[in-house]
């Protein structure tokens, strides 16, 4: 049997390159700095590809890989990673969702207590011969209340770390229940609470477009005056430009960024220069420590399913049968859609992710549709990368039961045949659902949404409006989006059966702005209005 190829194309720890070297039946191949074309030149004879940050694995280079089974990905973002291409050439893809994270935290504690002390600022004065005890006057941080927005892996670090330093912690996070926080010893809040109430404010989250932003001048506005901010997970989570203005007015004490919308940052960039802000260049996963264990993390992964089949930390891996996929391929992209349609709509804290399967789907892959479904819901309210794989341990890490029901098409009276329901629970016994079927053209429908029923295609982009049962409304509505050069595909209405409201799914060319939403609130006999991006 012939030895799988290994390619390493980024710098690797050596502890690392030899828990791969250690296997005999494996050749490992160390040539970091590839570019996007050396690599694709250079893959077509590997089975396995290692990488971190710098590696552009693009559909290009999958393209190019002939043989290849599996790409790991040392450390856990895998932006640089064309996934989906990955996906289809049947490459699974892994990564090392914690193996920073301890790192990450330290990073966040270390700039808080560099901003509440002015450590850097005062070192600099020294070195330029300077004593100027009483200009860095610093204050304490026992006592005070730290706010943690986003409590995955490294934010409940950052949590327990603020703990030993007798700090009050409170935390927000959509998908953490309360159970859970308590047992961590988090108090659960509010965004809003968070800005109101915390006089230390640190940023754990993915880029979303819910959390792109979250930092802005309405939120400032809302802080105490002298609150420090830091920002260790993604740039453009904190609005720049507003951190500028909260700044240059006084309402805030002081920021500490790790992270950059743009990076390298720019020379010239507003805040690097000012004495208030402290900068580090994007240092959160360096150290010694980290680099090593997600070394040694991937390399063992990688080794075990090459030798094995074994599959850890992946990102897509599929957990179905190859000749069951092509039947459930059009169930599991319903269940996704529906899941990511509950995240961004339901406005439920979930506490339960309940999915049904009705008729077909039940037989086909019931646990694969209930896992993709919790996946896509997930995956817009926390950082890793979840696929049907990992979505089981993401909800039991945040509290969060997943509940699968199968039920034959024979069972209940009025079911519809062939559908997937998806209900997100709440502990207070509030729920969002969304049912949906697959179209005779292989399409995902939505076909209920809470008590309304209705048969509406779900497209990549969409408005939702929730209306009174009056005249003129679609019209005017209609004439909103035209003037603003927003083209309207299709229109699906479903009424609901006791009240006189209206709910209608449009779906439509190009992503609808905030500022046509705000107006199509204004309109008359609108009650509320949602977009919605189904990608």
């Amino acid at each position: 049997m012939a030895k799988a190829k290994v390619l390493v194309s980024d710098k690797l720890s050596d502890a690392g390159l030899a828990q791969l070297r250690h296997h005999a039946d494996l050749t490992v191949e160390y040539a970091p700095g590839l570019k996007e074309d050396e690599l694709a030149a250079r893959i077509a004879d590997f089975d396995a590809l290692v990488i971190r940050s710098g590696s552009k694995v693009s559909a290009k280079v999958v393209a190019a890989a002939q043989k290849l089974r599996v790409i790991g990905r040392a450390g856990i973002g895998v932006d640089n990673v064309d996934v989906s291409a990955a996906s289809k050439r049947g490459i699974v893809v892994m990564n090392t969702p914690t193996g920073n994270a301890v790192t990450t935290a330290e990073h966040a504690i270390a700039l808080m207590m560099s901003l509440a002390r002015n450590v850097p600022q005062a070192t600099a004065s020294m070195k330029e011969g300077k004593w100027e005890k009483m200009k860095f006057q610093g204050r304490e941080l026992a006592g005070k209340t730290i706010g943690v927005l986003g409590l995955g892996n490294i934010g409940r670090i950052v949590a327990d770390r603020a703990k030993g330093l007798k700090m009050h912690v409170i935390g927000y996070d959509p998908v953490l229940s309360e159970e859970r926080a308590q047992a961590l010893g988090i108090e659960l809040v509010t965004v809003a609470d968070i800005f109101e109430r915390s006089d230390v404010i640190t940023a754990h989250t993915p880029l979303t477009a819910e959390t792109k932003g979250i930092v802005n001048d309405a939120a400032i506005a809302k802080m105490k005056k002298g609150v420090l901010l830091v920002n260790c997970c993604r740039g453009g989570v904190y609005d720049e430009g507003a951190l500028l203005r909260g700044l240059e007015s006084g309402k805030l004490g002081g920021v500490a960024l790790d992270v950059f919308v743009e990076e390298p940052a720019p020379k010239d960039h507003p805040l690097v220069g000012r004495p208030d802000v402290i900068t580090t260049p994007h240092l959160g996963a360096s150290t010694e420590e980290a680099q090593e264990r997600v070394a040694v993390e991937i390399a063992a992964q990688v080794a075990a399913y090459l030798m094995h089949g074994t599959i850890v930390n992946a990102v897509n891996a599929p957990s179905v049968d190859a000749d069951v996929v092509p039947k459930l391929r059009p169930w599991i992209e319903l269940s996704r859609k529906l899941g990511d349609f509950i995240a961004q709509v339901g406005r439920v804290r979930a506490s339960v992710v309940e999915v049904e399967t009705i008729g077909e789907p039940s037989h086909l892959g019931p646990t694969a549709i209930t896992r993709n479904a919790t996946a896509a819901f997930l995956t817009r309210f926390v950082e890793a990368v979840i696929n049907d794989v990992s979505a089981p341990s993401a909800a039991e890490d945040r509290g969060i039961e997943i509940k699968e029901v199968r039920r034959d098409r024979s069972a209940g009276s009025g079911a519809r045949a062939n559908s997937v329901v998806v209900r997100v629970h709440a502990a207070d016994g509030t729920r969002a659902t969304a049912e949906g079927t697959v179209g005779h053209t292989g399409a995902p429908r939505l076909v209920r949404f809470g008590d309304y029923e209705l048969d509406a295609g779900l497209s990549e982009h969409s408005l939702l409006l929730f209306n009174d049962d009056k005249p003129g409304v679609v019209g005017a509505v209609g004439t909103i989006l035209g003037a603003r050069g927003i083209n309207v595909a299709q229109v699906h209405l479903g009424a609901h059966p006791e009240t006189r409201r209206v709910l209608s799914v449009w779906s439509v060319e190009a992503p609808v702005p905030a500022d046509v939403i705000a107006e199509i609130k204004r309109a008359a006999h609108v009650t509320d209005a949602m977009p919605l991006e189904l990608p």
